[in-house]
């Protein structure tokens, strides 16, 4: 079973995706987490990826294709996969074609509105990195943490006007992607305003027909 799950910032894709890696016992792979993992333990492709992340250029497709090859191949990956933050482009999904057979893609479904919300309402700890939401997790004091009393911060790019921002990208970026996997009749698009529950459930409905 070879998935990959997309869907804007703050569109709860993180929680969905250790749900299903869980359930299904697959692995959960972000291109975040493999670039981080090479750039750690340094390896070949590691330091060819830590010159674009450090200089806050792009990492060019083919390197993070060689790193997706590379990672589809470890034995883990035998039953299948869970694939996040790739491809985010046409020709990246084209490249992916090339390696594995995908056999389902998930888009969130979640209007700007509610994900500006969800977002610019989210507040970390300075000090222990723990994160709250004035709506659905608040501190029981006002701007400090309950786990380490720490001050709470707003990120920069959580801030309502750089959200935005970030989903113009995202739709821009991710919209020829969807139409891509759609004209393949895989791509399914689920409802991810609904409580965390109900989506896991939608989603293995589909997996499970």
């Amino acid at each position: 079973m070879k998935l990959i799950l997309v869907g804007p910032p703050g569109s709860g894709k993180g929680t969905q995706a250790d749900m299903i890696s869980r359930h299904y016992k697959i692995p959960h792979i972000s291109t975040g987490d493999i670039l981080r993992e090479n750039i750690k333990n340094e390896t070949a492709l590691g330091k060819l990826a830590k010159e674009y992340v450090e200089s806050g250029r792009l990492v060019p497709d083919e390197l993070i294709i060689r790193l997706m090859r590379k990672r589809l191949k470890a034995p883990d990956c035998r039953n299948g996969f869970l694939l996040d933050g790739f491809p985010r482009t046409v020709d990246q999904a084209k490249e992916l074609e090339k390696l594995e057979k995908i056999d389902m893609v998930f888009s969130l479904e979640v209007s700007d509105d509610e994900v500006v919300r969800r977002i610019s309402r989210r507040l970390i700890c300075r000090k222990c990195g723990a994160s709250y939401h004035l709506d659905f997790k608040p501190p029981k004091k006002e701007g400090i943490c309950d786990k380490c009393g720490g001050e709470l911060y707003q990120r920069d790019d959580d801030k309502e006007e750089v959200v935005k921002k970030r989903l113009e990208v995202y739709r821009e970026q991710t919209e020829p992607l969807l139409r891509f996997y759609d004209e393949k009749h895989i791509l399914h698009r689920i409802n991810g305003e609904q409580p965390i529950e109900k989506v896991f459930k939608d989603i293995q409905e589909i997996i499970e027909v």
